[in-house]
């Protein structure tokens, strides 16, 4: 889906969206903890994946995806995950919360878990694809104009552009369908190269940009 996750090739967020050279992992206690608290959420509690984490973060509003920091972020993803398998009743996490300041809450009723029927075929996300790869080194290729509803790692700046793919990558699970649950559905990808020019004008400095496109981001180029 478009939204304010896909900031890749966007200007006008300042210097503050740059790391520091020396930042540490985790600038606060807390953010260490919201890190563990996460991953936890991601399996063995909500019973999605890290399609589904990804899928949540690009849901998130404004404010929740960036006034919190990244691992705020992260937290507000989590929760999203445990509402959407019924772990959470919506708005479980604001009453709790206004209960420890101390006001006078009623906590929504606790839901019944509502977990996805989900299991992988296999550790991690690489995969046997037994068709050979459409396109090998040196083809030229344009990456598809689409804005698909659900999740994506189709990132915006290159869609309708066109490239030269580098390098046929290991077959991966297709995080389109994958954060549905849809299916893992894998497929080839492809590291293409896109000169600057191409995606931003005439006018850009010219250097090359890399990016891994899964096969069916893919058409060939006219």
């Amino acid at each position: 889906m478009d939204g304010l996750a896909d900031m890749g090739g966007t200007d006008g967020w300042g210097a503050a969206m740059v790391p520091a050279r020396d930042e540490p992992v985790f600038g606060e206690p807390w953010e260490g903890r919201a890190f563990a608290l996460t991953l936890l959420t991601i399996g063995r509690v909500s019973g999605r994946n890290i399609d589904a984490f990804r899928h949540a973060l690009e849901r998130l509003d404004r404010h929740a995806y960036l006034d919190d920091g990244y691992y705020g972020r992260w937290l507000n993803a989590a929760e999203l995950m445990l509402v959407d398998s019924a772990i959470l009743a919506p708005g479980a996490v604001d009453a709790r919360a206004r209960e420890i300041r101390g006001e006078q809450v009623e906590e929504p009723a606790v839901p019944e878990p509502a977990k996805p029927d989900y299991s992988p075929t296999g550790p991690g996300s690489l995969r046997e694809v037994p068709e050979p790869p459409r396109f090998v080194p040196g083809d030229r290729v344009r990456a598809r104009n689409i804005s698909p509803a659900g999740h994506t790692r189709l990132a915006g700046y290159v869609r309708g552009h066109v490239g030269t793919v580098e390098a046929v990558q290991p077959g991966h699970v297709l995080p389109d369908t994958n954060a549905h649950f849809q299916g893992e559905n894998p497929q080839h990808v492809f590291t293409v190269r896109f000169d600057s020019r191409e995606l931003w004008g005439a006018q850009a400095e010219p250097f090359g940009v890399t990016i891994e496109l899964f096969d069916s981001y893919l058409e060939p180029a006219s």
